[in-house]
C-alpha cells in the first residue's frame, strides 16, 4: 500500500490572480485544497517539495498530509500541478480532501512481471504497453503502489486485460469492462526494396561487325539573308 507524505506548506489569506503572483515572486507556490463540502483552505508550498514528488513518480496515487502553517493538518491527495509554458516550473497545485468513509479516484501504475522469461518475448514478440497506470476507486487505506500482470505465459497475439491483473487490492476500475492494459504484438518485418537493373542497351554495329562511331551532332543550318 502507498505510504502517506507528510507536506509542510506556508497558509496565505487573499486568492485571485494578483495574489497568486505575489506568492511566486516570494519563491513559494501558490495552492489550494478543496473537497469534502469544506471551504478551501489557501496555502503555498516550497517549489522543491514539488519537484521531488514528480521525480519519484506516482503522485496520483499518493496520499499526503498537508500541514498548514497555523492551522489543521490536512489529509489530500494531489489532483494537479500546473506549470509555466515557457520555464515548465510547477506554478499551481490543487490537492482534494480525502473525507472519511469515501472512495477516492487514483492513478496506479502497471508493471509488468517476467518479461526475460515471456514465451512471446523471446520469440520476437513486442510488448505495446496500452495503459502504463489504470484509474480506479480506491479506499483511501489501501491505495495500491502499483498493479502486477505477469508475463510468465503470454505468447505472441495475445491480449492482457484488466482482469489480467494479479491483485488488485479491492479497487474498482472507473471503465466499466475488461479493458485492454497490453498486447503482445508480433515482431515488425521490414522488406527491403531492390531496385530493378535496367541493362544499357548494345551499340549498333556497322560493316564487318564492327560497332558503327558515334555520329556527330548535325551543324545548324545558315541563316538566310534577307
Amino acid at each position: 500500500m502507498v505510504q502517506t507524505i507528510r507536506i509542510e506548506a506556508e497558509s496565505r489569506e487573499r486568492s485571485g490572480k494578483g495574489a497568486a503572483r505575489a506568492t511566486r515572486r516570494e519563491g513559494l507556490v501558490p495552492a489550494v485544497i478543496y473537497g469534502a463540502k469544506l471551504e478551501a483552505t489557501l496555502c503555498a508550498l516550497d517549489p522543491r517539495i514539488i519537484m521531488k514528488e514528480l521525480h519519484k513518480g506516482g503522485w496520483q496515487s499518493h496520499l499526503y498530509e498537508v500541514s498548514v502553517k497555523g492551522g489543521d493538518t490536512v489529509r489530500t491527495i494531489m489532483r494537479d500541478i500546473q506549470f509555466h509554458p515557457v520555464t515548465d516550473r510547477p506554478i499551481h497545485v490543487d490537492f482534494q480532501r480525502v473525507a472519511a468513509g469515501t472512495r477516492i479516484k487514483v492513478k496506479v501504475a502497471v508493471h509488468f512481471l517476467n518479461e526475460d522469461t515471456c514465451p512471446g518475448i523471446k520469440a520476437g514478440g513486442v510488448l505495446n504497453a496500452v495503459r502504463r497506470d489504470v484509474e480506479v476507486m480506491s479506499d483511501p487505506d489501501n491505495v495500491p503502489e502499483f498493479f502486477e500482470i505477469d508475463l510468465a505465459e503470454v505468447n505472441i497475439g495475445d491480449s492482457l486485460r484488466w482482469s489480467s491483473i494479479k491483485d488488485q487490492f479491492g479497487t474498482k476500475a472507473v471503465i466499466a469492462r475488461d479493458f485492454v492494459v497490453a498486447t503482445l504484438a508480433p515482431p515488425t518485418v521490414v522488406e527491403e526494396v531492390v531496385a530493378p537493373v535496367v541493362a544499357a542497351a548494345p551499340p549498333a554495329k556497322g560493316k564487318g561487325g564492327k560497332a558503327a562511331p558515334a555520329k556527330a551532332p548535325a551543324a545548324a543550318a545558315p541563316a538566310k539573308k534577307k
